[in-house]
């Protein structure tokens, strides 16, 4: 099992490329980073975001956080978790999943999600009932783009046909893309458009982590697919690692680098030997 942390970097926080070399220097597999384009000072909706903390409206870009990262660090595997694809033009993100992964070396993880602040996604001019159909569609037309010189794609949400984009992907045939959810349905979406699964760490998890390492495979194959856990808690480590979790990521708040320092030596210490 791998082990990783995921935070929203803000201005005021440690540095990007700081962090990553950290996390690299103590052992850790990963960072991930997650995003929201902003968040709506009026939820017309009933959207409940008063319990966010400050950095969910303050986070700096992912894919710019992710750049620096790369260009500081040569091991620490790279990853949005989550991004929310319905609120990003396909195109424009599938050429900056692309520069990161290359920037890196292939070490690029694409997390992605729906999203759930519905006057967010309207504020990006998508309907919150369309959301998972966006995803979908938006995904697929990446995968279009980083497999082919020449792409087309035709959706109910996405359409282009004959073009091309540069720089492709390192990783073959792409970077992982590891779809969100914990409903009931998310295995379906991971099948259909992804190659493993993000759940965040909530009751009843482990138990459906559980059932999916032992049943769920690709059509011709024996081998499990991978899950990384969101948000995981040191006191359970035990407990993922008998579940079949591959990688664990810990929740680290945006502060500075010394506090960082020890927050990060102070999960180091607790793993133990588990990092190498």
């Amino acid at each position: 099992m791998k082990f990783g942390l995921v935070m929203f970097p803000t201005g005021d926080a440690i540095a990007p490329g700081e962090l990553g070399v950290l996390l690299e220097d103590r052992g850790f597999e990963s960072l991930f980073v997650p995003e929201h384009t902003h968040l709506p000072a009026v939820t017309p909706e009933g959207d409940d975001i008063t319990h966010l903390a400050p950095e969910f409206a303050r986070g700096m870009d992912p894919f710019v956080v992710l750049g620096a990262v790369a260009q500081a660090t040569t091991t620490l595997q790279l990853g949005t978790g989550v991004l929310l694809v319905p609120e990003r033009d396909p195109l424009v993100t599938a050429k900056a999943v692309a520069s990161v992964d290359v920037l890196s070396g292939g070490r690029m993880n694409l997390g992605v999600g729906a999203g759930w602040i519905k006057q967010e996604l309207r504020n990006h001019g998508v309907h919150p009932a369309d959301r998972w159909q966006v995803l979908r569609e938006r995904v697929e037309a990446m995968r279009r783009i980083w497999t082919h010189d020449i792409a087309s794609y035709q959706g109910d949400f996405v359409h282009f046909e004959h073009i091309t984009s540069w720089p492709k992907p390192v990783r073959a045939p792409h970077p992982p893309v590891l779809v969100a959810g914990n409903g009931p349905r998310v295995t379906e979406r991971v099948l259909a458009y992804g190659d493993a699964w993000i759940p965040m760490a909530r009751p009843g998890v482990l138990d459906q982590i559980a059932e999916f390492k032992k049943t769920v495979r690709r059509p011709g194959s024996d081998e499990p697919l991978p899950v990384t856990l969101f948000g995981g808690d040191l006191r359970d480590v035990d407990a993922y690692d008998a579940a079949g979790v591959d990688r664990v990521l810990f929740w680290a708040r945006p502060v500075d680098a010394a506090r960082t320092t020890r927050t990060v030596d102070r999960i180091a210490l607790r793993l133990g030997d588990r990092l190498p």
